[in-house]
């Protein structure tokens, strides 16, 4: 163990700095050794000694006397019937039940039992079981700073990477779901890119559960909400495509879809016309409405319920700049939805055509999907092409993001959220899905959230209106205008007087134009032909000596004279 001091001293009570030289040694004392006391020195043994600071400990053990368990298990059946009474078999259990129901031992029993199961009943009814006990707890006690992590990484097992196209969570729980693999680049894909995707379990990252084999690369995958055995998938080579057509299918009959829409915003049902859609929202709650966001940057509403086809499109909204990446409405007001396109996401009101009622700026990179929350009605999820996701909480803040959060270094392809709104899934470019898990504030609906969410679209529809209604009075003023000097043009070619005299007017100006150019260019013709006239005539008078320098013959000279002369 080592000892330091430190001493601690001014600069200024060093006293006076010492000049040091060198200089040859001195001896000053030198004393011999003294025989008689070298004879007493006695060399003793190396002896090694230890030195323990630490407290002694003991160590005890105890062995108490082993429980044994053992597992056992019933299997009750309804009844407990007898051996001879099959379970299975109506009558004899109805002949049975008579016979027991005669017994008077058996009124007796059920007489006791029902005492004890009324008194059961009438505690339940006294005790709500269900109680909050903290719905007045302020809001400020739950107050955490939003954040997520990263539950679990599921990558392609392929060794050629392909991007994620789409996923879908397992209806019956967070434990499960989808994912399409496919690469969306055109004509990018190698022939040894394999067509499977796959159904991962969150908690084995290491293999799918089940692998799907289709023979194209499918580009999206759905659950059936209803059932969930059944999937149903987009595939690469067409059998969903965005050649502009909606079609009806039945399941029992896939040989030919059942309608046809053509998604025709002039709503001619013209094929040459029709634009292809890029995402296509439906909610069940209003089963006969459904929403395409086109390539073109529209939004086009639609009712099932239309008589032709033309009645079938509803609205069609501007939209973006570029292709509708996604589109879903708001499931706590279906009248309001979200799409996201180009470099920002809109949320829009299905009462205003002309503009959306909000929208995020534009950033720097392209948004690729977005998805509302399914349990708060104010946030809904971006992701971008940055690899970013963004948490947006619309009562918090309008400007920036809640939450930014940098999934990987690559592009984010897709996104879904399960439907407890806790678990978020995204999709790479390199294959990978990252599990995200949500904060409690992202997951629990504050108590007065849906009022302030009613009240909020409620102000921006409105306000939109009132734009909306001032744009159209200013092209109604502009279109009277027009329509007002159509009208007195109109009535000047309906007066035959004034016109015939106009006509004359504008012949007379034309024939006394014509005939003054014509004077004028008489007269320019014959100043020229005097001028040349004039230069033959001086022409034998030139001397021109010989060593003179004279650029040009005679004719060009001449030609000269008479071009300056014309001007």
């Amino acid at each position: 163990m080592e000892i330091t001091y430190v001493y601690t001293k001014k600069r200024a009570e060093f006293g006076r700095q010492c000049n040091f030289s060198d200089r040859n040694a001195e001896l000053h004392v030198d004393i011999s050794p003294d025989p008689e006391l070298a004879n007493n020195y006695i060399a003793m043994n190396p002896v090694h000694r230890s030195i323990q600071c630490s407290k002694e400990m003991s160590e005890h053990e105890v062995n108490t006397e082993r429980y044994h368990s053992e597992s056992r298990g019933i299997n009750h059946l309804e009844g407990g019937w007898p051996k001879d009474i099959n379970a299975q078999e109506p009558d004899q259990v109805l002949r049975y039940r008579k016979k027991i129901e005669k017994d008077e031992q058996y009124s007796a029993t059920v007489q006791k039992l029902g005492m004890v199961m009324e008194h059961c009943i009438k505690q339940n009814n006294a005790l709500n079981i269900y109680e909050n006990y903290f719905d007045d707890l302020d809001d400020r006690a739950s107050e955490e700073p939003p954040s997520a992590k990263t539950l679990n990484i599921l990558r392609d097992m392929n060794e050629i990477k392909r991007s994620v196209a789409h996923i879908s969570w397992f209806p019956d729980g967070p434990s499960k779901l989808a994912i399409a693999y496919c690469n969306t680049e055109f004509q990018a894909s190698s022939p040894n890119t394999s067509l499977e995707s796959y159904l991962w379990d969150i908690g084995n990252p290491n293999r799918p559960e089940l692998v799907l084999k289709p023979a194209s690369p499918l580009v999206c995958i759905e659950y059936n909400p209803k059932d969930s055995h059944t999937l149903i998938s987009g595939c690469y080579n067409g059998q969903l495509g965005t050649d502009g057509q909606v079609m009806w299918w039945d399941v029992r009959k896939f040989s030919e879809p059942t309608e046809v829409l053509y998604l025709d915003p002039t709503k001619k049902q013209e094929f040459s016309c029709a634009q292809g859609a890029y995402a296509l929202e439906y909610e069940s709650t209003i089963p006969t409405k459904f929403m395409a966001g086109t390539e073109q940057g529209t939004i086009i509403s639609c009712n099932r319920k239309g008589k032709t086809p033309a009645e079938k499109i509803v609205a069609v909204y501007p939209g973006h700049i570029g292709p509708v990446y996604a589109l879903q409405r708001n499931p706590f007001f279906p009248k309001n939805f979200l799409s996201i396109g180009d470099w920002t996401a809109r949320i829009w009101s299905e009462d205003i055509r002309d503009s959306a009622i909000m929208w995020t700026a534009y950033h720097e990179h392209r948004l690729s999907d977005g998805a509302w929350s399914p349990v708060r009605p104010a946030v809904f999820f971006t992701s971008r092409l940055d690899g970013v996701l963004d948490v947006w909480d619309v009562i918090f803040k309008q400007k920036d993001a809640t939450l930014s959060i940098q999934v990987c270094d690559e592009p984010l392809h897709c996104l879904k959220v399960q439907e407890q709104g806790r678990l978020i899934a995204t999709g790479s470019h390199s294959g990978v899905c990252t599990i995200l898990e949500l904060s409690d504030g992202f997951a629990t609906q504050p108590k007065n959230e849906k009022t302030l969410m009613t009240s909020m679209f409620e102000r921006e529809t409105h306000r939109e209106k009132i734009l909306e209604a001032r744009n159209r009075e200013i092209k109604l003023k502009k279109t009277k205008a027009n329509l007002g000097e159509d009208a007195e043009r109109t009535e000047e070619v309906l007066d035959p007087k004034e016109m015939a005299e106009r006509i004359k007017k504008v012949e007379e100006d034309f024939f006394e134009t014509i005939e003054a150019k014509r004077k004028e260019r008489e007269q320019r013709e014959k100043a020229t032909e005097e001028s040349r006239a004039n230069l033959v005539t001086t022409e034998g008078e030139l001397d021109l000596d010989e060593d003179d320098e004279f650029e040009g013959t005679k004719e060009s000279r001449a030609e000269t004279y008479a071009t300056e002369l014309e001007e």
